[in-house]
């Protein structure tokens, strides 16, 4: 019996090593099934904890990646991403010889029962999802395959893609077997991956027959959770329905920070009011430099083209996006206003990657604030614990310096910008920077400090949605 599942993605608690309840817990599963003999094609975030988390769970996990060096790399336990508890799964699994890696894709297919398809989805130029690596791994499986398979879209695909998978599979296999297609979306957030994988809100099952659906309950049944089985079509919506949502949350609190910002009241107070009605919720009701990552954006554009090919004109979504993207301009605006003349100053940046815990770059608003700034002739010295490296490759290094510590961004700096609020940020000595700054201004775009304390410490200091009294 064969499984093919493609994968996506996108607060934090590092993994833990495994406990001797867990341990217990993983052993009893393992007996009761046997353990499945699993593939994963991509091992990017969602392939790569995706595959160590099931090896963990007690299954036998084939990894496969074309990239020859990062394959070896894995190979050594070396993770080719920050996140928390990852190296520590892959090393004790491949230790026990329940996880391996290669590049061999048929190799992997024919000694697997269970594929997860976890490759990319970018977005296109007009918006949409870009499936053709998806299309191309469904391919690949078919032309391999030659018994049973079960073809499971794990990746952030357009609702109905699973018919288009299951007319791939028929049209290019050789043998005419019997193929079912399941969707299995992911709710894995960057930075907290590994937790999100082993103790997740749901599990989310899209089948069309109880055959399928009875594989990926045994799949899962380690994982102790609610099962929530749907047709295809349904569960595909699912992954783009909740993303969406999460991002309105997150542009409604920042649109209520401009209406604070011009009303003289304090958006911290307002979303602490609304996130204590239990329909509402604190989470997501955040404030800030706008929303970035490998979903949100992503996820929302493709979602507002997808109603858009049936003809429903989703103006919510739209407006979701509108405002993420003048969050960003507002707050390029408060650092414009607060510097006067932005060309030939120097600026100290705290945070790249576009939230905390990851070196995720992708969309992350640092870029865009950062970009601008240079634009206009300034000079920046940027600080990440995790993600310089990659934000090299995409900033270069042209009038940017990467700096070793927080400290050090700020020496001499004209302003100190904060984009990403890493927990070592909030523990900074504000004595020492408010020394080291050549003046004490500080634009936070992720409201970490006090404005009262910030004050009687000295700093001019400005944030988001929280006006100076």
């Amino acid at each position: 019996m064969f499984l093919v599942i493609s994968a996506i993605f996108p607060y934090t608690t590092p993994m833990p090593k495994t406990t001797p309840k867990q341990k217990k817990v993983v052993e009893k599963v393992s007996k009761k099934t046997k353990g499945k003999h699993i593939s994963v094609i991509g091992t990017g975030y969602v392939g790569l904890v995706s595959g160590a988390c099931l090896a963990e769970i007690g299954h036998h996990v084939i990894c496969v990646d074309r990239n020859k060096d990062k394959v070896e790399k894995l190979k050594k336990g070396i993770s080719p991403i920050y996140e928390p508890g990852i190296e520590e799964l892959i090393a004790r699994n491949l230790k026990i010889k329940r996880l391996e890696f290669t590049t061999d894709l048929p190799d992997a297919v024919k000694r697997t029962e269970v594929v997860f398809i976890a490759v990319n989805t970018p977005p296109r130029p007009d918006g949409k999802a870009d499936l053709s690596h998806v299309a191309n791994a469904a391919r690949q499986i078919a032309e391999v395959a030659e018994d049973y398979k079960v073809v499971v879209d794990k990746s952030t695909v357009p609702v109905q893609t699973g018919e288009k998978v299951l007319e791939t599979l028929r049209s290019y296999n050789p043998h005419g077997i019997e193929f079912d297609v399941v969707s299995n979306p992911e709710f894995l957030r960057e930075g907290s991956a590994v937790q999100d994988f082993l103790h997740p809100d749901r599990v989310v099952i899209g089948s069309e027959n109880e055959r399928a659906e009875k594989i990926m309950r045994e799949i899962y049944a380690p994982i102790k959770a609610p099962f929530i089985a749907t047709d295809i079509n349904s569960a595909e919506l699912i992954k783009h329905a909740s993303n969406s949502f999460l991002a309105t949350k997150i542009s409604f609190a920042n649109a209520l920070a401009a209406i604070c910002e011009l009303t003289n009241a304090n958006v911290e107070e307002v979303t602490y009011g609304m996130g204590l009605d239990k329909r509402i919720g604190p989470a997501f009701l955040k404030a800030g430099a706008g929303y970035g990552g490998s979903c949100f954006p992503k996820d929302v554009s493709a979602f507002v083209k997808i109603a858009d090919e049936i003809n429903y004109d989703f103006g919510i979504l739209k407006a979701v996006e509108k405002i993420n993207e003048d969050a960003k301009a507002s707050f390029i605006k408060k650092i414009e206003s607060a510097l006067w003349i932005v060309k030939g100053k120097t600026i100290a940046v705290w945070g790249l990657s576009f939230k905390p815990n990851t070196d995720d770059m992708r969309s992350a608003p640092a870029v865009t604030v950062i970009n601008h700034l240079r634009d206009e002739g300034a000079i920046i010295k940027a600080y990440d614990p995790q993600a310089t490296e990659k934000a090299k490759q995409v900033l270069g290094e042209e009038n940017i310096s990467y700096e070793k510590s927080a400290l050090d961004a700020t020496k001499n700096a004209d302003a100190l910008v904060i984009v990403t609020d890493w927990e070592e940020f909030k523990k900074a000595d504000l004595e020492k920077v408010h020394k080291s700054l050549h003046q004490p201004l500080v634009i936070d775009g992720r409201n970490m400090f006090d404005p009262k304390e910030m004050k009687e410490k000295g700093f001019n200091y400005i944030s988001v949605g929280r006006t100076k009294k």
